[in-house]
């Protein structure tokens, strides 16, 4: 059985995607220590749809 633990699984967002008016929505799924890191993740990621590297955002 896994272990019940304080890592969490977040879905990332482009926030340049919006403004662009390009369609398509690029996401990414990755997993996240909610004790140690409390606030939003903010990372840089490669979109397909602009592409170009551009920071992506967690959702709720």
């Amino acid at each position: 059985m896994a272990k019940r633990g304080n890592r969490v699984q977040v879905i990332l967002e482009c926030t340049e995607q919006k403004t662009s008016g390009v369609p398509g929505i690029s996401r990414y799924v990755t997993t996240k220590n909610k004790k140690n890191s409390t606030e939003r993740l903010e990372l840089k990621k490669y979109n397909s749809f602009l592409k170009k590297v551009t920071v992506h955002k967690e959702i709720k």
